[in-house]
């Protein structure tokens, strides 16, 4: 039973929320660039370098090997780097948008450090002694 409640007390901590949070969003934003190379960024790539679409170039090592009625029996071993191509580029984009974030953070940060803390109020110790002082000029 023991073993439940410490369960429950680590997930419910705010870091694995947290933690949860970011991974369905870094999911989504993956998606999101992956279409965005696929769709917008390939093509363009692919006009430039004569209508190269990457995502279909490969080495083919080994050959199918068909039936006589022409039904694949054994598939074609390839090395798909046109595909690696493409997600080379979607990291360099994903990494480019995360350092733009921490970038942006950190010089947020920065500000907070370098602005002005507001002057302290006087201590206890030195509103009793500027009273102490005042009531001897008086006398």
């Amino acid at each position: 039973m023991g073993f439940i409640k410490e369960f429950k007390e680590f997930a419910m901590r705010g870091n694995v929320i947290d933690l949860a949070v970011g991974v369905v969003i870094g999911g989504a934003f993956g998606k999101i660039v992956t279409s965005l190379v696929d769709d917008l960024i390939m093509p363009i790539i692919g006009v430039i370098t004569g209508g190269v679409d990457f995502s279909q170039k490969k080495i083919i090592i080994k050959d199918a090997i068909l039936n006589p009625d022409g039904s694949e029996l054994a598939a074609a071993v390839t090395l798909n780097y046109g595909n690696f191509i493409n997600v080379v580029i979607q990291f360099l984009i994903i990494a480019f948008c995360i350092f733009v974030v921490i970038k942006g953070i950190n010089s947020l940060k920065k500000k907070e450090e370098e602005a002005p803390a507001a002057p302290a109020g006087p201590s206890n110790e030195e509103v009793l002694l500027a009273e102490i002082r005042d009531l001897l000029k008086n006398k």
